[in-house]
């Protein structure tokens, strides 16, 4: 897979609170590096929004607060996506949560819809509190269907 990758530039946007969704976009981003893709990892805080254009594809790491909701600090990235109709850009979220809420990892879910409608989504995924072993394979799962999508996007253009 590598061999279609290597024009491709992913950034990875997070927020956590906690230090678990964090984690796993430190996670993602290991996987990321065994590929031969140009990755950037940023915290929301260190991202701006005017350098969306200079990636192929974006995944998005938010914790979800309150009943469900998109973090504070998310909102402008949201508003920035949910503003723009760019197919070009392949985009990914993921989350962690705690299922004994009932909208587990709702911010993830509303990224999603949004996302679905205004890019070219290609996986979502959530996990439990902080990552665990059992996790990692989903990961590589995640990594492999953002850049498959955003690879097929390359050929499409």
């Amino acid at each position: 897979m590598a061999l279609t990758n290597c024009n491709i530039s992913v950034a990875i946007v997070y927020a956590s609170v906690s230090g678990n969704t964090k984690e796993l976009a430190e996670e993602l981003y290991q996987i990321f590096l065994g590929e031969s893709v140009n990755i950037s990892i940023y915290s929301i805080n260190e991202f701006s929004l005017e350098d969306l254009s200079q990636y192929k594809a974006v995944a998005i790491g938010t914790y979800t607060w309150g009943n469900g909701e998109i973090p504070r600090e998310m909102r402008h990235l949201y508003q920035a996506f949910e503003s723009i109709m760019r197919k070009d850009i392949t985009t990914a979220v993921f989350g962690t949560g705690d299922s004994c809420y009932p909208m587990f990892c709702g911010a993830v879910d509303q990224f999603r819809d949004m996302l679905y409608v205004h890019t070219n989504l290609a996986a979502t995924l959530k996990v439990e509190l902080l990552p665990q072993e059992q996790d990692i394979k989903r990961c590589r799962k995640f990594v492999e269907i953002l850049l498959l999508r955003a690879s097929m996007e390359n050929l499409v253009m």
